[in-house]
């Protein structure tokens, strides 16, 4: 079992990264999960709570509070589905838009300040093993 520093080395990294991000992020005025919402729908089409959940890596059970919260607040937005009369499609508001034209820039703003730290081959050894570990579970999975 000499995998289990490693693994440990990956929750830590983990908590860590989640830890550092959703601090700024709550200094912001959200949720990592209201971030996260805002950020995968910027710039994109509207989409349905399933493609939302897969593109978030959110349950759909869970998506479904924070979206219907967010529209309470006036930052999302729901249509019908064109070709699904059962299924509704999520957008950004006006003012989802101009919250994420705010935010987003300023939270990788503030994520550079870490990960300037490291060297571009730094950075690209770290995207490859992590995309080796990705792969190996992916298989796993199979």
């Amino acid at each position: 079992m000499n995998f289990l520093p490693t693994l440990r080395e990956l929750v830590r990294t983990h908590q860590a990264f989640e830890s550092y991000s959703s601090t700024h992020i709550r200094s912001l005025g959200l949720s990592s999960v209201q971030f996260d919402v805002i950020a995968t729908l910027a710039n994109q089409e509207p989409m349905t709570y399933k493609e939302l959940s897969e593109k978030t890596l959110i349950s759909k059970t869970s998506l479904t509070g924070v979206i219907d919260r967010m529209v309470q607040k006036g930052l999302l937005g729901l249509e019908a589905h064109e070709n699904d009369g059962r299924s509704q499609r999520i957008h950004l508001t006006a003012k989802g838009q101009k919250i994420f034209s705010k935010v987003f820039p300023a939270h990788m703003n503030y994520l550079e300040q870490a990960f300037k730290r490291l060297s571009t081959k730094e950075l690209k050894a770290i995207e490859t093993n992590l995309q080796n570990l990705k792969l190996i579970f992916m298989k796993e999975k199979s």
